[in-house]
């Protein structure tokens, strides 16, 4: 989710022809922002290089629109779009985005709502599925009526007081990625995703894993836990990074053992459904039938 392009392509046809060794990648290519807007000035504001690639910054309809048909000309799996940092409403006051990696703030304005219907309709008329990066009740709002089909954290800066927004995901069938892993810190992230965890909403497993500390991998792992201590039960968890995420990548194909389905499996040497911290406990590998890691003849 937001690579630069051209590097997550090329690494995604080489672990598909063999050349190199790695896990099924999706990938959405560069994520779509407005023009300075979040990632762009934020976490790359003081790297052009990495702004350039990482980023697509758009200024209009045409142009976000142009963007979105180029992706999908490079055969990317799905379209990412960033409302982040704005005010509480299209239109409204400058919003300064606050990280504790960036304690003095950085003012942005939210993607307008006319370019972030162009560039769900334009992922849509290329048959991709276009999630959604927001952090506040009224961006969520705005994406789903917009016609996304999935939300990037989702409300994590404040606590989701709008039940209406969780009827409105429900009816929407929205996929609802609360990325813990990074969000964590927000005191509103666990409670709010047990609020749309207990009404139904779909929800996918995803760490947010670029952001410059831990490691790759290693982040899903701690994401299943912290979803589980915000009150998922460990079965919910293993769908959501299952099931759940193939559903929202559309990959029938993947996410579930069943008869007709690519045979990836992650092996346990224990029970995840009774403790989740059994993630970590490795026997065995399967990447399309094939035997890539055997952990069970090692002193661990």
């Amino acid at each position: 989710m937001g690579d630069p392009t051209d590097g997550v392509l090329d690494t995604r046809s080489r672990i598909a022809a063999g050349a190199l060794r790695g896990p099924r990648l999706l990938a959405t290519g560069c994520g779509i922002t407005g023009r300075d807007g979040h990632p762009a000035v934020t976490v790359f504001g003081d790297n052009p290089w990495a702004r350039e690639r990482f980023t697509g910054e758009v200024d209009s309809v045409r142009q976000i629109r142009d963007l979105v048909h180029h992706l999908a000309d490079r055969e990317v799996d799905a379209i990412k779009l960033l409302s982040e940092g704005a005010c509480a409403h299209s239109g409204g006051p400058g919003y300064l985005w606050r990280n504790p990696v960036f304690p003095d703030g950085v003012e942005l304005v939210r993607l307008p709502l006319d370019l972030l219907r162009a560039g769900i309709e334009a992922g849509h008329e290329r048959g991709l599925r276009v999630t959604v990066h927001t952090t506040q009740q009224a961006a969520a709002r705005e994406a789903i009526e917009a016609g996304a089909d999935g939300l990037e954290h989702g409300v994590t800066v404040e606590p989701l007081t709008d039940h209406s927004l969780i009827d409105l995901m429900l009816d929407h069938g929205i996929t609802y990625t609360p990325t813990l892993w990074i969000d964590d810190a927000h005191p509103d992230a666990r409670g709010n995703l047990k609020k749309v965890a207990e009404a139904g909403v779909h929800i996918a497993l995803g760490s947010d894993t670029f952001s410059g500390r831990g490691l790759f991998g290693a982040n899903t792992l701690e994401e299943a836990e912290l979803m589980v201590a915000a009150g998922m039960t460990p079965a919910q968890v293993l769908a959501a990074g299952t099931s759940g995420a193939s559903r929202q990548c559309v990959r029938p194909d993947l996410g579930a053992v069943a008869p007709g389905r690519r045979a990836d499996l992650l092996v346990l040497n224990s029970d995840p459904t009774a403790d989740i911290g059994s993630v970590r406990d490795l026997g065995m590998v399967i990447l399309n039938g094939e035997l890539t890691v055997d952990r069970r003849d090692l002193d661990l």
